[in-house]
């Protein structure tokens, strides 16, 4: 893919409003509609987000390619990607999500345990349906709510949540923002998982899993590494649900 230089434009204003305006969007509605919903708000959730951050996020993209390649496309979202090997991408992919599990069972129950006071403190204001640990509340919906629920679920948490966010944080923005070093994958790590408003007391584990292979995508030119990373981090998540809701 074509690398142009000239497109690093993005300003840190530009790249704070481009990741903050569309998560605080999709989370105001889901605050707004989760008052009314009458099934699992992690459905609801995941419809809003099909519906509203994943057109934003890609729709920046697709106008983005329109201005610098004449035409609606992606093409933003990989500008300055080299050449990829599969099994290399699929393996490199492999290991980090390995990597992400150990801080999953180390670093993340921690970071549970001392946020937990202020997670408990936030959520006694809301609807337990926000609560998306209390899987005994999910299971008293009908069964045929609950299998939409773990179908949708699955699929936007596995496929199209992650391959836009991936094609929007570490394709477009990080190839487009105006500074370009060694630490520009590591900031828009950051500020990705800032950005995740819905879920707000992982950022420590976020980051550390995210970042190493952030920096080896941004570093081999394959945002593939990325989105397989991430699709498998998720898809695991996915299954830890389902076998949870079920049993």
């Amino acid at each position: 893919m074509e690398n142009r230089a000239d497109l690093n434009k993005i300003t840190i204003k530009k790249l704070l409003l481009c990741i903050f305006t569309p998560t605080a969007i999709l989370s105001l509605c889901y605050l707004i509609f989760g008052h009314f919903w009458s099934m699992p708000l992690i459905l609801l959730f995941c419809i809003l987000g099909t519906v509203i951050l994943v057109p934003i996020e890609l729709g920046i993209i697709l106008f983005a390619s329109k201005k610098e390649y004449g035409s609606y496309s992606l093409k933003s979202a990989f500008t300055g990607q080299g050449k990829v090997s599969v099994w290399k991408t699929l393996l490199i992919a492999l290991f980090f999500c390995g990597l992400a599990g150990l801080w999953s069972a180390f670093v993340a129950p921690l970071e549970n345990k001392l946020l937990e006071p202020l997670r408990q403190a936030l959520l006694s204001h809301l609807p337990v349906g926000f609560d998306w640990q209390n899987i005994d509340y999910i299971k008293t919906f009908p069964e045929s709510v609950i299998l939409i629920t773990c179908i949708y679920y699955g699929l936007f948490n596995v496929i199209i949540g992650p391959v836009t966010e991936e094609l929007f944080f570490r394709g477009y923005l990080t190839s487009h923002f105006r500074i370009q070093n060694a630490f520009t994958p590591i900031l828009i790590t950051i500020l990705f998982s800032l950005y995740h408003f819905w879920i707000p007391f992982n950022n420590i584990f976020r980051i550390l899993a995210f970042a190493p292979v952030a920096y080896v995508a941004y570093k081999t030119k394959n945002i593939y590494i990325s989105i397989c990373f991430h699709c498998m981090c998720n898809l695991f998540s996915v299954i830890g649900f389902v076998i949870a809701v079920v049993r």
